[in-house]
């Protein structure tokens, strides 16, 4: 059992006065805690958090010493981009439109990645008032460089491409330096030997699409401390590889100097099934670029539907180099429990790459992804992290630091602080501000890291007018959720409710699906469980002091929770709410 008991420094109050009032030194100021309300602390408390995951696929007769397990991120840790500096690896993924945005993973072997910060960590850096769940930051790209750490990265719907810096990746970043002339999206930036530095990018082609999915891969030369284009941009690549074939989303882009070549490797074929990685080379940066006769150099779209223990969709990749001169491919992939059904997101994954051939080959064609990789890279195996992030697990999160660990994360960005950690205590306060009503609820909530999972919390909670609820949800976006509360209704009873919404045209809240009445005393707390089994969820509460679970709810469909039934980019997520009716007009 892990129990995460993590440091931090005493913050600033308001997420409204973030920016005013605190020292820049100070990281991650979403989650910072502050003195909350006497609403707040009167509100939903929550004792402690227990996330567990037991996959099958995760089992290994492999000797870990000298192998490890992919994926090396379990669950939503989509578009993996990674950079060395010195004996340190560093690696960020996408969360669109969850905040704190950005994670910045450190490790020393590539293997055991800890979270230490977020690169989108303070309001007023980005805004995602009213956007769509996969909205917001898409793939970022990190490189590291003369003492600078730079990530490229696209607000979609909120302000177009930019770039942020730091010189401690653990932050505070740098505000936005925004890319007015560069559209599209996936920025990535890349500092050649004769001091020029690059912005290579997603956009469409130079001439009017010929078909739906028709993009180009950009580049430009920028000014290396604002990042404005000095010279015109040009295209690298239209279409893909083979245009007559009209190949779709060329995206994704990273150029690599190796020796006398420039190397671009981009995403192709869009992030479901017929994902796949494809390389070029040139002899000068702008090209012109010849492609790799044997490309791709990564894919799983010509293995059997049929296999066991399926990884799919595989691509965005980027490479690193370790101190023993091997190099090494993070990618994204995702692991279906049924067909393209998976309700854990894109993962991060790692191979070795291969360059007898002169090119970097991550997978030869014909050979699945494993889960095992019998050799590890060269340097001495991490201390595991304090947070697991790969393999079967078991967690506790007891809310008695000073701020929430990195991996917690909100819907959209917070303006007024609604939450407390106190008393060894997460407080929540109800506002009306619904599950699924497109804004920022009182929310707090951790992936779903496993086909196979439980998510546990103990709650002490007493309503106080009718309609107020809190309690554990299972939330995939705002139009496809479970959500297991304790609520009061209009003659004053106090109950256990499941709801579930299921698509764009359901009620707000969803439907109620199972309620039973309860009566707690007052200031005791209830526990509240949610299973995943693949496919399928159960919902079950006890009591304080009793030791058997009553089931609620159990075999409801968890389809609902997949990205092939809610579309977007995200994975389910755990977490923790409160929320109160509107007020009467």
């Amino acid at each position: 059992m892990v129990r995460v008991k993590s440091i931090g420094h005493a913050w600033c109050a308001l997420a409204l006065v973030l920016l005013a009032g605190c020292d820049s030194g100070h990281k991650d100021a979403a989650q910072e805690t502050a003195p909350a309300s006497e609403a707040a602390i009167s509100a939903a408390r929550f004792e402690w958090f227990k996330y567990s995951g037991n996959d099958p696929a995760f089992e290994t007769s492999g000797d870990l010493s000298t192998g490890y397990v992919n994926p090396v991120l379990a669950g939503f840790y989509p578009d993996p981009s990674v950079t060395r500096a010195g004996d340190d690896y560093y690696l960020v993924t996408s969360t669109f439109g969850y905040f704190p945005g950005i994670p910045v993973m450190h490790s020393r072997d590539l293997v055991n990645w800890e979270q230490v910060g977020n690169v989108i960590d303070r309001p007023g850096m980005l805004d995602f008032d009213g956007l769509g769940l996969s909205r917001g930051v898409f793939a970022p790209t990190i490189e590291f460089h003369d003492s600078t750490f730079y990530v490229g990265n696209t607000c979609v719907d909120c302000g177009g491409n930019f770039i942020v810096t730091t010189q401690d990746p653990a932050g505070p970043w740098s505000d936005p330096i925004w890319l007015p002339e560069v559209g599209g999206i996936d920025p990535s930036v890349f500092f050649d030997e004769d001091g020029k530095v690059y912005v290579i990018n997603n956009d469409s082609p130079p001439e009017e699409a010929l078909y739906e999915g028709h993009r180009a891969i950009w580049i430009r030369e920028v000014d290396p401390k604002t990042f404005q284009s000095i010279s015109e941009p040009i295209v690298l690549i239209d279409g893909g590889i083979h245009p007559e074939e009209k190949p779709i989303w060329i995206e994704g882009p990273h150029i690599y100097r190796i020796g006398d070549w420039y190397y671009l490797s981009a995403a192709e074929g869009g992030t479901a099934v017929d994902h796949s990685q494809v390389v070029l080379r040139s002899k000068t940066v702008t090209g012109p670029y010849v492609a790799y006769e044997d490309n791709p150099i990564l894919t799983q779209r010509d293995q059997p539907e049929d296999r066991s223990d399926p990884i799919t969709s595989v691509g965005h990749a980027d490479l690193v180099q370790d101190g023993a001169g091997q190099w090494w491919a993070t990618f994204l992939g995702v692991r279906p429990y049924e067909d393209d059904y998976y309700n854990t997101g894109r993962e991060t994954f790692l191979l070795p790459v291969d360059w007898s051939s002169g090119w970097p080959v991550i997978l030869p064609k014909g050979e699945l992804v494993p889960h095992f990789v019998s050799k590890r890279p060269s340097a001495p195996a991490a201390e595991a992290p304090s947070v697991p992030l790969a393999g079967n697990f078991e967690y506790v999160e007891e809310f008695n630091a000073d701020r929430l660990p990195f991996n917690w994360m909100t819907l959209r960005v917070p303006t007024s602080q609604w939450w407390t950690l106190q008393d060894g205590e997460l407080r929540l306060e109800p506002r009306p501000v619904d599950l699924g009503a497109g804004a920022q609820p009182s929310f707090w909530g951790r992936r779903q890291q496993h086909q196979n999972a439980s998510a546990e919390t103990s709650l002490i909670f007493t309503p106080e007018a009718a309609g107020e609820e809190a309690g554990l949800a299972v939330f995939q976006n705002d139009n496809y959720f479970y959500a297991l509360g304790i609520t009061r209704d209009e003659a004053g009873n106090v109950s256990v409710i499941l709801r579930r919404k299921a698509g764009p045209e359901a009620a707000l809240g969803g439907e109620e699906v199972a309620v039973q009445g309860i009566e707690p005393l007052p200031g005791t707390a209830i526990q509240l469980r949610i299973t995943a089994r693949g496919d399928v969820y159960d919902f079950a509460y006890r009591l304080d002091g009793d030791s058997d679970w009553i089931t609620l709810a159990e075999g409801l469909d968890g389809k609902i929770l997949s990205t092939h039934v809610a579309g977007g980019f995200v994975g389910a997520v755990f977490g923790l709410y409160a929320q109160s009716p509107a007020a009467s007009p």
